[in-house]
């Protein structure tokens, strides 16, 4: 029977967070999930600092069996035997990257798909159930956790330049992609929310070098409603530049906006460990500098897209979803909208949204790598 987070602290689950004032100082402290018929040592470890990665490590390991037990669809759908492994290596950088692999294990893959996480996220979790359903499929799936985001070394959330990332991103799939075995196999981008935009600057700066993409919910503009009023934005920059590491930037709750589904929204609190403080100063202002700069170069996207978004998202803009569709130079390009759908399509949604979400992804790889 799966475990359930205890209903006094659901209303937090994904967020899980509150601001309180005093002496007009904010501070911040974490409201900490409860979830029955673990023992106190399990929670002390899940509910422990994750600033350091070690913290996160540890947690992953002691919650990745529950996590996979939930009743959620896609840890619940039959999948094929799959050769899968993790490793950690150390990039350019000096930082150890965890990754993980999906693989048929009786045949070779059609084609690989290389995952780009959305922020605050982690390839160990909702990630597992989707590459197990794209495996099963007859596709390889390589995924990664950015630094500073789940298994890899890095302060917690804290991306202090998104040209980094990225290169980080293009530098381990650009050493995954030479195993003789999958080297000369199709290979298409995967990016989620704000892995779209990791996938597609990875794709600027790799104009040739890739299949196709699959866009879920692609952060090329944030939503309005997400972003803080002007003034307060430019208070922020300027504190940024003395504390770019300070969790001070107002954010609504993300798990009620991005989930349409209440019991898939509780569910959420099982992400152990993605972020889930209020986004820090550098961070939130990278992110916003890149939409902004990739919201004036959808012309210079050129592959193949499947682009996918829910229409009632309120996280990131559907309407840039259309003009990156309409503005592409790509020849081969296809949106689809999901009507009344929210922004976390393959986690958040109804079960018969979420099979026909991962259909139409399959369908369209099917129909390139035939």
């Amino acid at each position: 029977m799966a475990l359930k987070p205890s209903k006094l602290f659901k209303r937090h689950s994904f967020d899980a967070l509150i601001t309180r004032k005093s002496n007009c100082v904010r501070s911040e402290v974490a409201v900490m999930v409860k979830f029955e018929g673990i023992s106190e040592e399990l929670h002390k470890i899940i509910d422990a600092d994750m600033d350091k990665v070690e913290a996160r490590r540890r947690a992953r390991d002691a919650f990745k069996d529950i996590q996979l037990s939930i009743d959620h669809c896609l840890f619940k759908m039959p999948h094929a035997r799959l050769k899968m492994k993790e490793s950690y290596e150390v990039n350019s950088r000096g930082l150890e990257i965890f990754s993980k692999s999906w693989l048929p294990e009786t045949s070779l893959p059609k084609a690989m798909v290389y995952f780009c996480h959305g922020y605050g996220d982690t390839c160990t979790f909702f990630i597992e159930g989707i590459a197990r359903k794209l495996a099963s499929s007859g596709y390889g799936v390589f995924s990664m956790d950015y630094p500073g985001f789940g298994l890899s070394e890095g302060l917690h959330g804290y991306i202090p330049s998104f040209d980094k990332l990225v290169d980080d991103v293009i530098e381990h799939y650009s050493k995954a992609k030479e195993n003789p075995e999958i080297c000369n196999l199709p290979s298409f981008l995967f990016g989620q929310s704000m892995g779209g935009a990791v996938a597609l600057k990875v794709h600027m700066k790799q104009p040739d070098e890739w299949t196709g993409a699959v866009l879920l919910a692609p952060m090329c503009k944030i939503a309005d409603d997400m972003v803080p009023p002007w003034l307060v934005t430019q208070l922020l920059v300027g504190i940024a530049k003395f504390l770019p590491k300070q969790k001070l930037v107002p954010q609504q709750d993300l798990a009620e906006l991005a989930f349409r589904d209440v019991k898939k929204r509780e569910q959420a609190a099982y992400n152990v460990i993605a972020y889930k403080h209020k986004p820090r100063l550098r961070t939130a202002l990278e992110l916003l500098n890149t939409t902004q700069e990739i919201e004036k170069q959808l012309d210079k996207v050129s592959l193949p897209l499947l682009i996918l978004h829910g229409e009632n998202d309120r996280v990131t803009d559907p309407s840039i979803s259309q003009a990156l569709y309409d503005k592409a130079s790509s020849s081969d390009k296809k949106l689809i909208l999901y009507k009344d759908a929210y922004h976390a399509l393959l986690e958040g949604e109804p079960d018969e949204i979420i099979l026909r979400v991962l259909g139409d992804i399959i369908s369209w790889l099917d129909e390139h790598t035939s």
